[in-house]
């Protein structure tokens, strides 16, 4: 993995290995969403969205992913700022989700409040088994606000984002796996190396085909199987065009469906 973009003393590094992106949150101990991390997270999505990689693992380092929103962060939010305040956190969800490249989250242990709702935002949720996860925002009298129960209910259906929500439980990675929050589990000792083997697999994929397939994801979010099918056509016609479309259909039919052929990303 190349050296870190960011001085390392940040809470949040962006690295690259070859063509992964990589996140990593390293704020000891508890990877707290206080206002300096928060406008890493920030200033990070403006970085990614104006120069997408192929593909973005999201990951933290220590004993929990993040035990959530510093609490002193309510604090000090003024009634009177608060929509705005509110408005620009969830625009960092928004960013992460709207990326063009395959989008993983690595939780290996606690994943609270904040980190769980960014967790959504991703198109993949990797965890082990004995994670969890929780939007605990009711022990403070308030209800997550950078867009994880609209998320949540989008994976998970709104009966079970009521309950997570409002009970404030904490869920393991196994349960959320089978609710379809949680796409595959790994194991403790092996967790870190094979997110980033999954994360650099999708990221040496076709990638513009994988922007295609979250397009057509969204378009079906927003409108359903018709809106999907009326923007298709001209989606899969943009994909043919693409180099790695025609490299992998010759190497298919030259060297059989499991060739090696790299794709190139155009």
């Amino acid at each position: 993995m190349s050296a870190a973009a960011q001085d390392t003393n940040e809470p949040l590094r962006l690295t690259h290995d070859g063509p992964l992106a990589v996140l990593t949150m390293d704020s000891p101990p508890m990877n707290l969403f206080d206002t300096t991390m928060l406008n890493a997270w920030a200033d990070a999505m403006e970085r990614l969205a104006a120069d997408p990689p192929r593909a973005l693992l999201v990951r933290a380092v220590g004993r929990v992913v993040s035990a959530g929103v510093d609490v002193r962060v309510f604090d000090r939010i003024q009634p009177d700022g608060a929509e705005e305040f509110w408005a620009r956190q969830l625009r960092i969800t928004q960013q992460l989700e709207h990326l063009p490249c395959p989008t993983v989250f690595a939780a290996h242990s606690l994943t609270l409040t904040a980190a769980f709702e960014l967790a959504l935002a991703c198109d993949l949720v990797v965890a082990t088994e004995s994670a969890r996860f929780g939007l605990v925002e009711r022990r403070v009298g308030f209800t997550p606000a950078m867009g994880g129960t609209q998320r949540l209910a989008q994976r998970a259906g709104p009966s079970r984002a009521r309950e997570l929500v409002m009970t404030g439980e904490l869920y393991r990675g196994s349960t959320l796996a089978q609710w379809g929050v949680v796409n595959v589990l790994f194991a403790q000792s092996t967790f870190h190396a094979d997110a980033h083997a999954y994360a650099l697999r999708l990221a040496e994929g076709p990638t513009r085909a994988h922007a295609a397939t979250k397009a057509v994801v969204r378009s079906f979010l927003d409108g359903g199987v018709p809106a999907a099918d009326a923007m298709l056509p001209r989606l899969a016609a943009d994909v043919v065009r693409t180099e790695d479309h025609r490299r992998a259909v010759t190497a298919f039919l030259t060297d059989g469906p499991h060739h090696a052929t790299p794709c190139v990303g155009r």
